[in-house]
């Protein structure tokens, strides 16, 4: 375990110190932190390449962390397994993967046993905010509920989410940080007996005898519930017969076809909050993000927060996708976002070591003599979200009675899957004989809030006052969201249409300087100017959520405006961090009165960390791989369909792309896209064939077999 690659200090996590254990990587003893997966430990010692690829040697690292892909395969304890998932135990020989992984002999050929079957009313596949959400509904009512969830605790990726939340305070802990709201879901859950939870457990599969299949950790729960507590180690399959199947399994995110697309150092989003958030590792020093909805522009924010230095994000449209105000926390902290353009390569042998990008034209076509490169360890893939659904259209193909809630239903925020969570759970309820009246059309209304889409963007007006004391509110486009209004006490703050989409307003003179307003902002977007001491050279607070030791008074800093423009350099005079504010730092700095309502945030990274190299790097190698697990090129799949294949089983057998450990979960929409470039319409395509099981399960776990002779 090396300091260099662990977080030391975080503005909002507390660094903990849980016990160090040992385990072993290529024979070398190692030192990881109690709980944590094989891949972090890695990570947490310099580590990135887990093994080769049998097919052409290629350096295999971490892609999702979620257990969609198997990029991060190693071989522990002799048996392959998916890094991301499987926690460090004490001792654990670790091996990369080299080749075909060579299996130990099995002593005895093991005997299938009898499964064990449960009934429940209502299954809930994923104990995120929206699994959450609707169990809570559930609980109330007494309905008996069960939560699988593959994670070893609840919360999805609330508890990767260190930033307060956009919405409404009362819909959705708006103005909350999701790791608190996980707290607050999870603690909310264990008022209710009638709902019990099995963690380390991932669904596998929906059969039509309308029965769930799942593997779980065989450890013993503790629960009022008369389930069978499972064998004293190891894992165990399970039935499961519910009257009613919700599925909010969340999302997958999308993969990226470009050179060197499968690098180690080349992941997504999810996979770096997971280490950086859950897990205190820092697995970079400079950071490179693709992608401008909000998962990577929030996650370029979660990186400055973690020490780490943002080179630059590309969007490939001429604007951001993602909420405006994440995009103006970045390049007021000094982060260039370049739109109109795209990743051409990232570079190098074994890891990343450069990325080349290159602006685009209106058909998206690259621009040559445009071409950049930046010198960086890591490429952040954040280009969007794929429901992960299959559990949820295979229960309506069998006739089950199914929902869906969350990103299993529809992309959007958090804050929405907790609304629909918590409408599913009525609806489930009544579902089953519940005495549930009809869904408060406000409910409805409010779900639809949530999850709608940024709207208009207006242009900044400054609010004309140059004395007394007033917020100006550096928010100006349309998104839902209302924590400043709820918290002022002056009510000096206003939505003036019953719509938390629309823009807050500051109306009156009544302003006290509270600050409260400046606290709560999910967006960093409200400054507060107090001209009452000195009208020439008034006082502006200034949000800030970073290492409170970073900033002190007396210090110069920096200042920017909305859009990232230098506005100059001014001296802090004061600097609050008090527990009302939730972690959030106001920094006080005595700025000149023609720039105070301007100044939007202090830069806290150096222009030179984002400045390009003098000559960009052109990979040449042509290694643009659709499918991971099998290592096949876009090339590969273009051959074949250019010689007029449309049936994509078709082009399974000769290339065997779909056919890895992932199961098709990053490359079918890849694949989908090359048709699309060659002019394949979509209702011409066959789709290709889905497994029955949707994970890969070990078949010794369906057998009586003991643990570490059957994998």
């Amino acid at each position: 375990m090396k300091e260099e690659y662990r977080v030391q200090e975080h503005p909002i996590l507390p660094v903990d110190e849980r016990e160090a254990i040992e385990f072993y990587w290529k024979g070398e003893k190692l030192l990881a932190r109690e709980g944590e997966t094989i891949a972090s430990a890695l990570f947490a010692n310099g580590l990135r390449i887990f093994g080769y690829h049998q097919k052409d040697g290629a350096p295999q690292g971490m892609f999702c962390a979620n257990g969609q892909c198997a990029q991060c395969m190693v071989i522990a304890d002799g048996l392959p397994v998916k890094s991301c998932m499987v926690q460090v135990t004490p001792g654990v020989r670790v091996e990369p993967v080299d080749g075909d992984p060579k299996l130990p002999p099995v002593k005895e050929v093991p005997k299938f046993g009898d499964v064990e079957e449960v009934e429940v009313e209502c299954l809930i596949i994923g104990g995120g905010p929206a699994g959450l959400s609707a169990a809570i509904e559930l609980g109330k009512l007494g309905v008996k509920t069960l939560i699988v969830d593959d994670k070893h605790r609840l919360g999805g990726k609330l508890v990767l989410q260190t930033h307060k939340f956009f919405g409404s305070i009362e819909a959705c802990y708006a103005g909350t940080r999701g790791i608190d709201i996980a707290t607050k879901l999870e603690e909310e859950l264990q008022q209710y007996e009638s709902v019990a939870y099995w963690l380390n457990t991932a669904a596998v599969a929906v059969f039509s005898d309308q029965k769930v299949g799942v593997v779980r950790d065989g450890k013993p729960f503790d629960h009022p519930f008369d389930f069978a507590q499972g064998k004293a180690h190891g894992k165990e399959y399970v039935l499961i017969q519910p009257d009613v199947l919700l599925v909010a399994a969340g999302a997958r995110e999308k993969s990226l076809a470009f050179k060197g697309n499968t690098l180690p150092g080349v992941y997504g989003a999810g996979a770096f909050q997971t280490l950086v958030n859950r897990d205190l590792v820092k697995p970079t020093e400079k950071l490179f993000i693709v992608g401008g909805g909000n998962v990577g522009l929030i996650a370029g924010y979660h990186a400055l927060q973690a020490g780490i230095a943002v080179v630059g994000l590309v969007e490939v449209m001429p604007q951001c996708g993602g909420y405006k105000v994440h995009q103006d926390k970045q390049v007021r902290f000094g982060v260039p976002v370049y739109t109109s353009h795209t990743i051409l390569s990232a570079n190098g042998q074994d890891n990343v070591e450069s990325v080349t990008i290159v602006q685009v034209d209106e058909d998206f076509q690259a621009i040559p003599g445009t071409e950049k490169s930046f010198e960086c360890d890591t490429v952040l893939i954040a280009v969007g979200l794929d429901p992960v659904d299959e559990f949820y259209r295979k229960a309506w193909e069998f006739g089950m009675t199914a929902y869906a809630a969350g990103d299993a239903e529809e992309i959007a925020e958090a804050s929405a899957a907790m609304f629909t969570g918590k409408i599913r759970g009525l609806e489930i309820a009544r579902e089953l004989g519940r005495e549930v009246g009809e869904i408060p059309p406000d409910w409805l209304k409010t779900a639809e809030i949530l999850k709608s889409k940024p709207g208009e963007t207006i242009t900044e007006s400054l609010p004309p006052e140059a004395e007394g004391v007033f917020p100006v509110l550096h928010c100006v486009q349309e998104i839902p969201c209302n924590p400043c209004v709820s918290v002022c006490p002056q009510e000096c703050i206003v939505i003036e249409e019953d719509d938390i989409r629309q823009l807050p307003q500051y109306v009156g003179e009544e302003c006290t300087g509270c600050v409260r307003c400046v606290a709560i902002c999910p967006g960093l977007a409200i400054t507060l100017v107090d001209y009452r001491k000195d009208p020439a050279y008034p006082t502006v607070t200034i949000p800030y959520e970073f290492i409170e030791d970073t900033i002190a008074v007396g210090d110069v800093v920096t200042v920017l405006d909305m859009e990232g423009q230098v506005l100059g350099n001014v001296e802090v005079v004061r600097v609050r961090n008090v527990k009302a504010n939730d972690r959030t730092i106001l920094v006080g700095v005595k700025a000149p009165k023609e720039i105070a309502k301007r100044m939007a945030g202090i830069r806290v990274q150096e222009e030179q960390i984002t400045e390009p190299m003098d000559h960009y790097v052109e990979r040449l190698t042509d290694d643009v791989i659709i499918c991971r697990c099998e290592r096949v090129t876009a090339g590969e799949i273009r051959k074949f369909v250019r010689e007029g294949f449309t049936d994509m089983n078709a082009i399974k057998f000769p290339t065997r792309a779909m056919m890895g450990a992932c199961g098709s979960k990053t490359c079918a929409n890849l694949i989908k896209r090359i048709f699309k470039e060659e002019g394949i319409a979509a209702g011409e395509i066959v789709e290709n064939v889905h497994r029955p099981l949707f994970m890969e399960v070990p078949l010794g776990v369906f057998c009586e077999a003991e643990e570490g002779s059957h994998e």
